[in-house]
């Protein structure tokens, strides 16, 4: 792609932040241009957060109705699975399962619900507040 073909179409899914892309110059270099965002890369990032709030809508429902711990949401919201949530919380598979249960969720000490709180950047309270969970999604949905 020429320098001069390096998209810059107006709507930015990167919210005002440019992408480096490589384009030759005139001399046929390879130089870097900043791009203020293309089109079709912003219709596939529409079409993928799209499904990421579905996905948490789909999760807070399983909150709201006891199926789930308010963690299964944090998690599906932060666009995390059981794996990558262990690995952080440096626990077993099997035990972030179980903490996505509520029977499980409430026994949880509050150094546990710290260590979530923190991989999901929340304080405990918005964590354990059902009310605070579901206005997360409305948030969440609106950004």
């Amino acid at each position: 792609m020429k320098k001069q073909e390096v998209p810059q179409d107006n709507e930015n899914m990167l919210k005002g932040t440019e992408e480096i892309q490589y384009a030759t110059d005139e001399n046929g270099n390879y130089t870097q241009i900043f791009s203020k965002g293309w089109d079709i890369k912003n219709d596939i990032l529409r079409e993928a957060w799209n499904e990421v709030d579905e996905n948490a809508k789909i999760a807070l429902q399983k909150v709201i109705s006891g199926e789930k711990s308010p963690i299964y949401f944090y998690m599906i919201k932060n666009i995390m699975d059981y794996k990558l949530l262990s690995q952080y919380a440096e626990t077993f598979v099997f035990r972030v399962k179980n903490h996505c249960k509520p029977k499980f969720f409430k026994k949880l000490s509050n150094g546990k619900l710290q260590i979530y709180a923190e991989i999901f950047e929340i304080s405990i309270e918005d964590l354990i507040n059902p009310k605070t969970v579901e206005s997360s999604i409305e948030k969440h949905t609106k950004n």
